[in-house]
C-alpha cells in the first residue's frame, strides 16, 4: 500500500502489502455479516518503505510487443495464458491461535500457490521455478529488504527474488474474535500477496513503479497504485476460486471472503491507493469467477480499465 504526504510519495519504491480493511466491525461467523461493534477493527495497513523493485528472473519474454511499461503492463502475456491449475489442495486444519498454527496454515497456501501459478506463470514467458520465501514473524516491527514492517499487516518485498511477511500475532488476535473470519482473512492475505509475486514475476511490478514514478501529479501515482492493487487482489481471487472445490471456498468461510473483499479498500478520509471497497469487490470477484487469470466478461488487466473502475 502507498501512504503519501501531501505533497510527495513516501516510499515510492515499496511493494505494496494487504488492501486497506475497512472500518467496519467484523461479522459474526456462520451467519449474514453484520457490524458487531464488541470486535474492534482490523488497521490500516501500511507499506514497506524506501527499496528500489528488484529486476524480475529473466523468463522467455514478458510481453508480446515492446517492453515499455506501459507495454508490459497493458498487453502483458500473462493475460493470454490458460487457466489456473487447480493446486486441489485442502484447508489445514489447524488453530491460528499459535504461531506454529498461522505458519502451518500460510505454508500450506504459499506451497499450493506455488503450484498452482506454475502454469499460467510459464505460458506468460516469466521463471515460473521462482518461488518467493515466505516470513510468518510475530514481532513489532520486521526488518525486511525493503525498509521495516509492522505486525499488523502482510508485506510483499521483491528484494532477493520476493519475501512474503505474514503477521502472526495479528491473524491469532482476529482468530480469537472470529475464527471463521481469520481464516478468510489470512487466505485473501495470502492470496494478495502472491500475486504481487506474480506481478514481479511477469515484470507488471516493476513497470508499474516505473510509471508511478513518471507521473508529475499525485493523483496519477495514487491511481497507478489502485491499479496495480487491484490487480493483486484480482489475480489472488483468481487462484482461490480455482481451487474453490477442494479448500473448499464454500459456507461460512466464503460468507466471510465475500465480506472481506467487499469491504476492504480505502475508506473516507484515508490515502486513496488501494480502490474504493466496490472497486476491490468487483475486481476480487471478477478473479474468483474467473476460469483463466483473462476473460472477456471479467479479467485481471486492471491497467486497461477506465478510470471508474479503479477509482
Amino acid at each position: 500500500m502507498l501512504n503519501l504526504s501531501r505533497n510527495t510519495l513516501r516510499g515510492l519504491a515499496g511493494v505494496a502489502a494487504v488492501a486497506a480493511l475497512a472500518a467496519a466491525a467484523l461479522p459474526n461467523a456462520q451467519a449474514t455479516p453484520t457490524a458487531n461493534p464488541a470486535i474492534p477493527v482490523l488497521p490500516q495497513p501500511g507499506e514497506t518503505p524506501n527499496q528500489a523493485v528488484s529486476t524480475p528472473p529473466a523468463g522467455e519474454g514478458l510481453t508480446t510487443m515492446a517492453s515499455s511499461p506501459t507495454n508490459v503492463v497493458r498487453y502483458n502475456r500473462l493475460y493470454n495464458t490458460p487457466a489456473i491449475t487447480p493446486s486441489k489442495c485442502k484447508e489445514v486444519n489447524v488453530s491460528l491461535r499459535t504461531q506454529a498454527g498461522v505458519a502451518a496454515y500460510s505454508t500450506q497456501l504459499w506451497t499450493c500457490m506455488y503450484a498452482a501459478w506454475a502454469v499460467p506463470l510459464k505460458a506468460a514467458g516469466a521463471a515460473y521455478k521462482v518461488k518467493p520465501k515466505l516470513s510468518v514473524h510475530s514481532g513489532t516491527k520486521i526488518n525486511t529488504g525493503c525498509g521495516i514492517a509492522n505486525n499488523t499487516t502482510g508485506y510483499y518485498c521483491s528484494a532477493g527474488n520476493g519475501v512474503i511477511y505474514i503477521p502472526a500475532a495479528y491473524i491469532m488476535k482476529t482468530w480469537g474474535q472470529n475464527p471463521t473470519y481469520a481464516r478468510a482473512w489470512l487466505t485473501q492475505m495470502m492470496s494478495h500477496e502472491y500475486g504481487h509475486h506474480v506481478q514481479y514475476l511477469t515484470g507488471i511490478l516493476n513497470a508499474s513503479w516505473t510509471r508511478q514514478r513518471a507521473f508529475s501529479t499525485n493523483a496519477a501515482r495514487l491511481e497507478e497504485s489502485r491499479r496495480r492493487e487491484l490487480q493483486a487482489s484480482c489475480l489472488g481471487a483468481a487462484y482461490i476460486g480455482a481451487n474453490k472445490r477442494y479448500y473448499p471456498m464454500s459456507g461460512g468461510l466464503l460468507t466471510q471472503f465475500n465480506y472481506l473483499i467487499s469491504h476492504m479498500g480505502d475508506q473516507p478520509g484515508g490515502v486513496r491507493d488501494h480502490g474504493s471497497p466496490k472497486n476491490h469487490a468487483f475486481w476480487s470477484t471478477a478473479g474468483f469467477n474467473a476460469k483463466h487469470t483473462y476473460t472477456v466478461a471479467g479479467n485481471c488487466n486492471t491497467f486497461n480499465a477506465t478510470s471508474t473502475y479503479v477509482a
